[in-house]
C-alpha cells in the first residue's frame, strides 16, 4: 500500500478516476485530483493559483465568451427562425426535403453559435414541430436535430478548435480552413443518410407558403453572418478573437435596427445573463483542466501515458485507430472540452513521434468528439433534442443509428484522406 503511494502519478490518476466514476463533476474531478497530489507531495501548494488562472490567461481562450454571447444574442434576434424559414421555401415538397434542410441549417448554424447543445436548442424549438407538421416521425426529427447539431464543435468558427489550438500550441486560423471541407463531409455523409431514410418511408415537405426572393430577402442579414465571420478572419482584417468581439456586435445591430426583437433592455439582459453561465461553465473546466495538466506533467503522468500508449504498437494507422476508439469511447463519458485537456497532454507526444500534422490531427480529434456528443450515456445533444421534443432517450436513440453509422464513416474518411483536412489551410497559407 505505501508503495501505491510513492508513485505520484498514479495517485494523481486514482484521485481523478474514481470521483469521475461515481459522476463528480469533471471540473471537480479534475481540481481536487491536482490539488490533492501537489499537497501530499509538496509541489508547492503556493503555485496552485498561479496554475489556475494561467489556464484561461490564454489570447486564443478569450474568443469563448466573445462566442457563446455572439450566439445567444443572434438566436434572440431571429436570425435561426429566419433562415429556417428561407430553406423551408427553397426546399418545398421535396422527397426528404426539410431532414435535408435541417442539416443544412445546423450546419450552418454552427459556424454561429460554435456549441452543439446550443445549437440544438435554438433550432429544435423551431425545426422539430416543423419536421412532425409535415409528416416526419417525431423521434427521426429529434435525432436529426441532434445529430447534426453536433457540427457545430467542427465547423468554425469552433471553440473546440481554439481550445486545442491553445493546448496543442496550433494556429487557430489553420484550424478554421481545416475543419470546412470534414464538416461538409459529414454533413453530405448525413444528408445522404437522411435522403435515403426519407425516400424509404416516404417523408415530403409542404408546399412553398411564401416566394423564395421574399424569404431571402427576410433572411438576408442573417445568411450574411458567416460572411462577415470568416470572411473577416480568412481575409486577415481581424483574428478570431477580434472576429467574435465583431460578431456580438453584428448580431445586435441586426437585432436592433434590422428585426427589431431585441426592442427591451430585459431581453438584452437576460441574454447576457445566459451567456455568463455558459461561460463561467466552460471556462471553470478550463481552469481545472489547466491544474490537472500541469500536475500531470510535474509527476510524469503525460510521459508514462504516452510510453504506455507507444508499447501497444508502434504501427501508426494501428496506434491512430486505437486513439480514435479512445477517443469515441471518452465522448461517451466527457464533454469535448474536459477530453481536450485531460487526453491531448498524452497525445501530444505520438504527434510528435510519427511527425502527424497537428492541424489534421486538431481536427479529426473534433470530429470524433463530435460524434461523442451523440453517443450515450452522456450524448449532451440528445439529451437536449429529447427534452424540447418531448420523448425519451429510449425513444430518440433506435433513430440515431442509422446517422452515426454515416457520421462514423466520414470520420474513417478523415481519419485516412488527410488532404480533406490540410487542403485549403496549404492553399491559403496558413
Amino acid at each position: 500500500m505505501t508503495e501505491l503511494f510513492q508513485d505520484p502519478a498514479l495517485v494523481l490518476l486514482l484521485l481523478f478516476v474514481i470521483p469521475l466514476a461515481l459522476r463528480v463533476p469533471i471540473a471537480i474531478c479534475l481540481g481536487l485530483s491536482a490539488s490533492i497530489v501537489a499537497w501530499m507531495y509538496d509541489m508547492g501548494i503556493d503555485m496552485l493559483p498561479y496554475n489556475f488562472f494561467a489556464g484561461v490567461a490564454k489570447v486564443p481562450l478569450l474568443a469563448i465568451p466573445f462566442f457563446i454571447l455572439a450566439g445567444f444574442i443572434m438566436e434572440r434576434a431571429g436570425i435561426a427562425a429566419r433562415i429556417v424559414t428561407l430553406v423551408e421555401t427553397i426546399v418545398g415538397d421535396m422527397t426528404g426535403g426539410l431532414a435535408i434542410a435541417t442539416v443544412a441549417v445546423a450546419t450552418f448554424w454552427g459556424a454561429v453559435s460554435g456549441s452543439g447543445p446550443a445549437t440544438v436548442a435554438a433550432l429544435g424549438l423551431i425545426l422539430i414541430p416543423a419536421m412532425v407538421k409535415s409528416g416526419y416521425d417525431k423521434p427521426f426529427a429529434a435525432a436529426n436535430v441532434s445529430v447534426t447539431s453536433g457540427l457545430a464543435i467542427v465547423i468554425p468558427p469552433s471553440i473546440a478548435f481554439i481550445v486545442y489550438g491553445g493546448i496543442a500550441d496550433a494556429s487557430v486560423p489553420a484550424l478554421f480552413a481545416a475543419g470546412i471541407i470534414p464538416g461538409l463531409l459529414v454533413a453530405g455523409c448525413l444528408m445522404i443518410c437522411v435522403y435515403i431514410i426519407s425516400k424509404k418511408r416516404g417523408y415530403r415537405g409542404l408546399p412553398r407558403s411564401v416566394p423564395i426572393w421574399k424569404a431571402f430577402k427576410d433572411a438576408f442579414w442573417g445568411v450574411m453572418t458567416p460572411v462577415v465571420i470568416l470572411g473577416g478572419i480568412y481575409g486577415g482584417i481581424f483574428t478570431p478573437t477580434e472576429a467574435a468581439a465583431v460578431a456580438i456586435f453584428y448580431g445586435l445591430f441586426v437585432g436592433v435596427f434590422i428585426y427589431r426583437t431585441f426592442n427591451s433592455f430585459e431581453i438584452l439582459l437576460e441574454v447576457l445573463v445566459e451567456s455568463v453561465k455558459a461561460t463561467a461553465v466552460i471556462m471553470f473546466v478550463v481552469t481545472c483542466a489547466g491544474l490537472f495538466a500541469w500536475v500531470a506533467s510535474t509527476v510524469g503522468l503525460v510521459e508514462k501515458g504516452a510510453e504506455f500508449l507507444l508499447a501497444l504498437s508502434d504501427n501508426p494507422w494501428v496506434l491512430l485507430a486505437l486513439i480514435n476508439v479512445i477517443l469515441l469511447l471518452a465522448g461517451m463519458l466527457l464533454d469535448a472540452i474536459s477530453i481536450y485537456y485531460v487526453l491531448l497532454p498524452f497525445l501530444l507526444p505520438l504527434i510528435r513521434h510519427f511527425g502527424w500534422d497537428v492541424v489534421w490531427f486538431g481536427v479529426m480529434m473534433t470530429v470524433n468528439l463530435a460524434i461523442g456528443q451523440i453517443t450515450p450515456p452522456v450524448a449532451v445533444n440528445l439529451y437536449v433534442g429529447a427534452q424540447i421534443s418531448g420523448l425519451t432517450m429510449e425513444e430518440i436513440t433506435p433513430a440515431v443509428i442509422p446517422l452515426l453509422i454515416a457520421a462514423v464513416l466520414a470520420l474513417v474518411l478523415i481519419i485516412y484522406v488527410p488532404w480533406f483536412s490540410t487542403f485549403l489551410p496549404t492553399l491559403w497559407g496558413l
